[in-house]
């Protein structure tokens, strides 16, 4: 089960950081990743982490602006969102691969999270 905190409503150019309560057993040993998906379109990745936090992959729109992060002790895992801009607006949701080797598209995943509302006015 994943529990995503931390959406909310900003201006062009605020951060906001996202936070992903998980829970299993399995949780310090697998890879863990964030989407986000607007009405009427399809679901985008946007970044994933290994199980260590030792590999980050981030999607181009987002490359030098968000930075995913975890904490393996609370089953946390974290994305800070940075100069977001009005396209960033979206639902976001944490994500749990289904392969432990396979996390840079949404097909690799397949469980996430109810999601969070991000939202940036201009």
């Amino acid at each position: 089960q994943m529990v995503e905190s931390g959406g909310g409503w900003v201006q062009a150019g605020a951060s906001l950081r996202l936070s992903c309560a998980a829970s299993g057993r399995t949780f310090s040993l697998w890879p863990m990743g964030w989407l986000r998906q607007v009405p009427k379109k399809e679901r985008e990745f946007v970044a994933a982490i290994t199980w260590s936090g030792g590999f980050t992959l981030y999607s181009d729109s987002v490359k030098g602006r968000f930075t995913i992060s975890r904490d393996n002790s609370k089953k946390t895992v974290y994305l800070e969102m940075n100069d977001l801009k009005p396209e960033d607006t979206a639902v976001y949701y944490c994500a749990s691969p289904k392969n432990s080797g396979r996390f840079h598209q949404v097909a690799d995943f397949g469980s996430w999270g109810q999601g969070t509302q991000v939202t940036v006015s201009s």
